[in-house]
């Protein structure tokens, strides 16, 4: 098909541009639409609804000819044939030479063990990702099982990510990534079997069945003319050789061919390369994301730790982080020399994961195994007696050899069972034991008869934790990264405890057979408001999607509600400040604000503002009864975005929300910018959250307290505590299976399901 568009109607900020950067500009944030012209009002009346930009730039022709007409300068800026932008141009002819690679081989002398294992822990590849992984919004939708943090003590070491599909079932979906990116430095093709090779070990703890539900995204990047012998055997060695005997498809990706750089210093032309890279990504969906595990370590001595070598004991180290951290690359790489047998060792481990054979693994191509095991002792909070055979690279080789490997802790009852599976499908030779857990926080470690080593894995994790606490102590405000270094080297920290004053099994609402209505309120931005609906559906409530132009435009009131919910998200950016553009919408709009007088005034009803929500209806506090000692928040502590997964307790006070919870402790996700509270006058009496730490008690320190509150405050109710604003997202782990760590008796509904329950309970008593 042809088209028509009319240049200047395309919405643009820079009116310098020319025509040239306004048709062929790659603006992210913007989509383009085919609507049937009979539909296009529709597609209006949504945009208007969702303050959302829009504009309406042209048709499509049945004629094969693109015209874009340029109304300001009087004539087209493209005026071409179809066939001169879609035919067939010409195929592509490139000559290539196959160049050599490092034949270099690696020298180790005078490298001890401590050494070395130091300098890996602090690679950035290895080391702990935490400065970033805390600013990124992880909770969001409610429907992740699995994020970046395992385990009682929140370490970021997880495999692959988990979400669900939908808030009443198990299903869901699964992702991995693997790159081998140094290794083409010796083999590109090496490089990228091993880089899918990589994505699959680390879907390894997941159930999802047969390899073929594996889909594969392929994103290349090399330099044309450079790497171009090595891109089309790297691309043939992955595609036809490795991917088609798993039965794997890559059905979508991307390439970069532009991986290199020039520019001139002194008169001499400098040029950086780099090297030819393939980061694969893996999906697959899920039946059932109960039936996965992650590198957190159960700390009993009736397990055992065994290691599957699919490398079969070459411990080849070329392109390893112990070969980049003494500045080598070596001349012979890992890889996988047989398909068939790397089939077999991905299908023995899903028959284990899929009969709950296993209690925790993790893989091994970052660090070796000795890396593998020691971030499985952070998780778990643990120690282990470590005894490695010696390969054909000796003790370094043995320990930090990156071949394809999986770490996987069984119960000493189920081992034969467990071997048995390995046994059967012909593998069983490179499988053993190779570790036990100790309750105490040391790692011992023997490579055949010889005593390598013995640390403190307090002291492990420290410098495990030291490149991110660096970064984060140069970006952040410096006293918050010293704190948390404190924290997570604290050997006395019992990690996450959970206290609960009530039986979060007891349905007190199962009586109940109406379902009353409740607005889920959101602004431009807001993007918590279905997993709000979702909790207070689960909890009785016939949810309703109000947008604040609903009310404003008159199409809504609130008069039929017993309740309304303002949820979290970025409304207008936050550009205007955290809630403020949000709370400005309705406190100088008319009608809205009159909604709100109203509904406020009204004794049967309730309001929950929660993250953007909670600050939006705190600046809102002289039109709410009772909340004018309500404080507003402000930037964290910290200066960064937080999110986490933090304890809060639950006090004494006359919130609707909180009948019969008093005293109890729970974790509970959050992720906001500005929380702190600022109390102008004296703190308020009807404080309902705290944040406690580990030890139970009520805590400024960070980042058990993230936003650095005075007091902890993070919650606070109304004096007659009908209306009540938090900073954290309880809507999304109402369930047990959205928590990011929950003990192993909870059942399907997690404890906080009690506070949607409560305010049902309110209503029908009302």
């Amino acid at each position: 098909r042809g088209a028509t568009f009319e240049l200047r109607n395309i919405l643009v900020d820079e009116p310098g541009m020319s025509p040239m950067e306004v048709w062929c500009n790659e603006s992210q944030e913007r989509y383009v639409l085919a609507v049937d012209a009979a539909k296009v009002s529709q597609l209006e009346e949504l945009c208007k609804r969702e303050r959302c930009p829009y504009a309406i730039v042209g048709t499509a022709e049945t004629n094969k000819h693109l015209t874009v007409n340029d109304k300001l300068l009087g004539k087209p800026a493209v005026d071409m044939s179809l066939q001169v932008l879609l035919g067939k141009p010409p195929r592509v002819e490139r000559n290539a030479t196959r160049k050599r690679y490092s034949e270099t081989p690696l020298d180790f002398t005078g490298v001890s063990v401590e050494e070395a294992l130091s300098k890996v822990l602090q690679a950035p590849t290895v080391a702990s990702k935490n400065f970033l992984i805390t600013i990124g919004d992880r909770s969001v939708s409610g429907l992740v099982h699995r994020d970046q943090m395992v385990g009682p003590h929140q370490v970021p070491v997880a495999d692959c990510a988990i979400t669900l599909s939908d808030y009443n079932g198990f299903s869901g979906e699964a992702m991995s990534m693997g790159e081998r990116s140094p290794l083409a430095l010796i083999s590109p093709e090496a490089s990228g079997r091993m880089a899918i090779a990589e994505a699959l070990t680390n879907l390894a703890g997941v159930a999802y069945g047969s390899m073929n539900n594996i889909k594969l995204s392929a994103n290349w990047m090399a330099a044309a003319n450079v790497d171009d012998a090595a891109l089309f055997d790297t691309v043939k060695a992955v595609s036809r050789e490795f991917c088609v005997p798993l039965g794997l498809s890559i059905p979508v990706g991307k390439d970069s061919l532009s991986m290199q750089s020039s520019w001139q210093h002194d008169g001499k032309t400098n040029t950086m390369t780099a090297p030819l890279s393939l980061v694969a990504t893996a999906f697959t969906s899920v039946k059932d994301v109960r039936k996965s595990v992650t590198p957190q370590l159960v700390n009993t001595p009736d397990t055992v730790l065994l290691l599957a070598d699919i490398g079969g004991s070459k411990d080849r180290l070329g392109g390893s982080i112990l070969a980049q951290v003494y500045s080598q690359v070596g001349s012979e790489c890992p890889d996988i020399d047989n398909t068939a047998q790397f089939k077999l060792f991905i299908e023995s481990v899903q028959e284990l994961v899929e009969n709950e054979l296993l209690l925790a693994c993790h893989d091994r191509s970052d660090g070796g195994t000795i890396t593998a095991i020691a971030e499985m002792c952070f998780a778990g909070h643990c120690g282990a007696d470590v005894t490695l055979h010696s390969g054909e690279n000796g003790v370094l080789g043995s320990l930090f050899s990156e071949e394809i490997g999986l770490l996987m802790q069984v119960k000493k009852s189920d081992l034969d069972t467990v071997l048995k599976v390995f046994t059967r499908n012909g593998i069983d030779n490179l499988v053993a034991e190779v570790a036990t857990v100790v309750d105490k926080l040391e790692l011992t470690v023997a490579v055949g008869d010889t005593h390598v080593m013995q640390q403190s894995v307090t002291e492990l994790k420290r410098l495990w934790w030291q490149t991110s606490f660096q970064m984060q102590r140069l970006r952040d405000n410096p006293e918050c990264a010293d704190q948390e270094l404190a924290q997570v080297t604290d050997a006395t920290d019992p990690g996450i405890q959970c206290k609960l004053s009530f039986d979060p099994t007891d349905n007190i609402i199962a009586i109940l057979t109406t379902k009353p209505k409740l607005a889920i309120l959101r602004e431009q931005g807001v993007n918590g408001h279905v997993e709000m609906a979702a909790a207070f559906d689960r909890a009785g409530f016939e949810c309703f999607d109000v947008h604040m132009s609903d009310l404003v435009s008159g199409r809504v009131t609130l008069d039929s509600f017993s309740g309304i919910v303002a949820c979290g998200g970025f409304s207008y950016g936050d550009v205007l400040g955290a809630g403020g553009g949000w709370a400005s919408s309705l406190r100088y709009n008319e009608r809205a604000r009159d909604q709100f007088e109203k509904f406020f005034a009204r004794q049967e009803v309730f309001a929950l503002g929660v993250c953007n929500g909670c600050q939006m209806l705190s600046k809102l506090r002289d039109l709410i009864p009772g909340a004018g000692h309500w404080p507003d928040f402000n930037r964290n502590t910290s200066e960064q975005f937080e999110a986490r997964f933090a304890s809060v307790q639950i006090e004494s006070t006359p919130s609707v929300l909180f009948t019969g919870m008093e005293g109890t402790i729970l974790p509970v996700a959050l992720a906001h910018g500005e929380g702190r509270a600022d109390f102008t006058g004296v703190e308020s009496p009807q404080v309902t959250l705290r944040y406690v730490n580990n030890h139970g008690a009520v805590t400024e320190q960070y980042p058990l307290n993230p936003n650095g509150s005075a007091n902890g405050v993070t919650g606070l109710c109304s004096d007659d505590g009908r209306f009540n604003i938090m900073m954290p997202h309880p809507e999304r782990v109402f369930r047990t299976i959205q928590n990011s760590y929950r003990p192993a008796n909870w059942g399907e509904d997690g404890p906080w399901l009690r506070m949607f329950r409560n305010a049902r309970l309110w209503v029908g008593q009302t």
